[in-house]
């Protein structure tokens, strides 16, 4: 699949009493924007990963950790920073956050001056083919990091949010959970988180902890997806190209 070109609409979280979990805002405020300032592109070089070719987490040290919750931590246990990670796997504001910086955010875990509690939702199962690719999704990534191996729940966390793999809203398809498996076999993980992905063995438990982190979003404060929060500060994610250097310090 090819990257956008054009940055699409933000979501924006509503009171949790709603049913509507998300609107779409300013679209035409967004696009005439950026193609006034300069017509800036996902792939332009301001965009453009930074520690490109680091790759993903591989420090042996690094742990992932599954919460109840379905929160996954991963990071060393005495990191010196935990950020909190609102996302959903079809946000393409999410994949351009984790095209940017995922690289660079992998190299600040493997130095344990950041940990990341990541929070994966759902709310785009509406927009997905399937109609469920948001919550199997979810599902996938715990099943990853339920196994604890850390360096292929990385992996796999950056190939979902690729711009190879991630389905378009309102596409024509996504992945199956047969795919998603191959994806997680592909980065590494054990043919007991594979098993769990093809099974679609933790899609309710997933449905249940992305409606959680959908709610606990909306009491951030954050305008959207994706969101990064670190001891209650909403970090400016996408305007701000320096804030993992200056969170790892």
């Amino acid at each position: 699949m090819n990257a956008k070109k054009v940055k699409p609409v933000k979501y924006t979280p509503e009171p949790t009493s709603n049913k509507s979990t998300y609107i779409l805002g300013g679209v035409a405020v967004v696009i005439i924007a950026v193609l006034v300032i300069g017509g800036v592109l996902w792939q332009s070089d301001s965009s453009g990963p930074r520690n490109d070719g680091y790759g993903s987490v591989s420090n042996a040290a690094v742990e992932v950790n599954l919460d109840d919750d379905g929160t996954i931590l991963l990071g060393l246990p005495d990191a010196a920073t935990t950020i909190d990670v609102f996302e959903d796997p079809m946000c393409p504001y999410c994949a351009e956050l984790e095209h940017k910086h995922g690289q660079e955010l992998a190299q600040a875990i493997d130095e344990g001056t950041i940990a990341v509690r990541y929070h994966i939702l759902a709310f785009l199962d509406r927009l997905s083919s399937s109609g469920d690719y948001s919550t199997r999704a979810v599902a996938a990534n715990q099943c990853v990091a339920d196994t604890g191996d850390a360096s292929a729940f990385s992996a796999f966390h950056a190939a979902v949010f690729s711009p190879d793999n991630q389905p378009a809203e309102g596409g024509d398809g996504d992945h199956s959970n047969e795919q998603l498996a191959q994806m997680a076999r592909d980065a590494g993980a054990s043919d007991a988180a594979v098993s769990c992905i093809a099974d679609g063995a933790r899609v309710e438990q997933a449905a249940e902890s992305a409606e959680a982190g959908r709610q606990l979003l909306a009491t951030t404060g954050a305008a959207g997806t994706p969101a990064v929060i670190q001891n209650g500060t909403v970090i400016d994610a996408l305007g701000n190209d320096n804030w993992v250097s200056e969170l790892a310090g």
